[in-house]
C-alpha cells in the first residue's frame, strides 16, 4: 500500500477511462437487476406464476407420473365440489 493516499499500487494506477468503464458496467448490472425485480414483482407475474403453480398441482394430483388419470382422486375432487355447491344452495335458501 502507498503511504500517500491508502491505495494499493494496482488501485492507485487505475486510468479514470478504467475507473468509468467500471462504473458504467456496474449500472449496466445494476439497471438489469431493477428491471428484473419489477418484472417479477409486478402483479400480471405474480398473478400468472400462481396460475401456473395451481395447474401444476392439480395435475399432480390428478395424475399419474406416466399421464394416467387418477380416477379416485377425480371422483373425490368432484364428490368435494357437489358438497360444496349444495352446502352453499342451502346456506341462501336459509339467508
Amino acid at each position: 500500500m502507498s503511504a500517500q493516499n491508502g491505495k494499493s499500487p494496482s488501485e492507485a494506477s487505475r486510468s479514470v477511462d478504467q475507473i468509468e468503464a467500471d462504473i458504467a458496467a456496474a449500472r449496466e448490472r445494476l439497471a438489469g437487476t431493477v428491471d428484473e425485480l419489477h418484472t417479477r414483482t409486478a402483479p400480471q407475474e405474480i398473478a400468472r406464476r400462481q396460475v401456473q403453480s395451481a395447474r401444476e398441482k392439480f395435475t399432480e394430483a390428478t395424475r399419474t407420473p406416466t399421464g394416467e388419470l387418477r380416477t379416485e382422486r377425480v371422483a373425490a375432487l368432484a364428490a368435494a365440489a357437489v358438497a360444496l355447491i349444495g352446502l352453499g344452495a342451502v346456506r341462501r335458501r336459509r339467508g
